[in-house]
């Protein structure tokens, strides 16, 4: 089977999956206790013109056979209808794209630089095996891809906001953007600085630890031993020879990290008050807001398939022995 073939039964399979991740999605909001439309129907503010919308959007509070096929079309269409919000109902859609853009700008940002320090410290740190900078390199990462991270946002807090005074410990920005282009970004990205630090500093471990590992397994191949034989330098061997042929599972751990972007950073979102989906998601759970849960949770999911389907096309590319079949 050759590439063509081999994209169109991937893309078959990701189809499939995907409907299965819809009918999983609906059901586990339909086991939930109670009806839905309860945390709305209390509600004082909320009119029923707007109930109305929820139930004709998501089939709210209807049998499941009859609320199943306008999910699955709310789902396809990305129509995920009304949100309550406490501020007045308005488009799931518009609610997630508003903070669609701060959590890929926080999280887009951590993941490339974990990223790429993780691989770089985790290829040198197999080179230099049992000297000081691994078992220093190998200790600092275990030690931050451990502790909890809502510990060391608090402590960056602590430290960088309180008493340093250095930078910002809540919100997402100041200014706004009629103050001016390079303004408006100086004042965002001090607002990045303590939430990107906590997660660069909780991610770039595993990929230090992952990647070292990788190469420690390739460095023993005969074709690394004949390319030193040859006198090739030892830097090219390690980044060319061993690096390249030792990245399949960093190619899939690194499309996973991606894929899981738009998750947010939950935790980290909400000690630092980040206006990102990470907040939306723990602020709908607490408000049962059951459109935008789903919505997001679709939108997850969608993303961890393609990053997948990505990875495993990419397989190819890196590594000259992978045959697509």
């Amino acid at each position: 089977m050759g590439l063509r073939g081999y994209l169109i039964k991937r893309t078959i399979y990701s189809l499939i999956l995907v409907f299965g991740v819809m009918t999983l999605n609906f059901f586990i909001f339909e086991a939930m206790p109670g009806s839905p439309l309860e945390a709305y129907i209390h509600r004082p503010y909320i009119t029923k013109e707007e109930i109305d919308k929820l139930v004709n959007a998501f089939g709210l509070g209807k049998p499941w056979y009859v609320a199943y096929p306008i999910y699955l079309k709310a789902m396809l269409t990305f129509d995920f209808g009304q949100a309550d919000m406490q501020m007045g109902s308005q488009k799931v859609v518009d609610l997630i794209m508003s903070r669609f853009m701060n959590t890929i700008l926080l999280i887009g940002i951590a993941d490339i630089l974990a990223v790429i320090v993780g691989i770089l410290l985790g290829a040198v740190a197999a080179h230099e095996r049992g000297k000081i900078f691994d078992s220093a390199a190998v200790l600092t990462s275990l030690a931050t891809f451990s502790l909890p991270t809502f510990w060391m946002a608090l402590v960056a807090q602590g430290i960088f906001g309180f008493g340093l005074h250095w930078l910002p410990v809540q919100g997402t920005q100041t200014l706004p953007p009629i103050h001016g282009f390079i303004p408006f970004w100086i004042d965002r990205l001090q607002y990045l600085v303590l939430p990107g630090a906590v997660l660069f500093l909780f991610t770039y471990g595993g990929f230090l630890l992952l990647t070292r590992a990788c190469v420690l397994e390739t460095m023993t191949e005969d074709y690394v031993l004949t390319a030193r034989a040859k006198g090739v330098k030892e830097r090219t061997v390690l980044f060319r020879h061993v690096l390249k042929n030792a990245s399949l599972p960093i190619i899939t751990n690194v499309a996973l990290q991606f894929g899981f972007m738009l998750s947010g950073a939950i935790i980290t979102e909400n000690v630092f008050l980040y206006n990102g989906l990470g907040t939306l998601i723990y602020y709908s759970i607490n408000m049962r807001e059951v459109p935008v849960l789903q919505a997001i949770f679709y939108i997850i999911a969608l993303c961890v398939i393609i990053a997948n389907f990505v990875a495993d096309v990419a397989y190819g590319l890196f590594d000259p022995r992978v045959r697509y079949g």
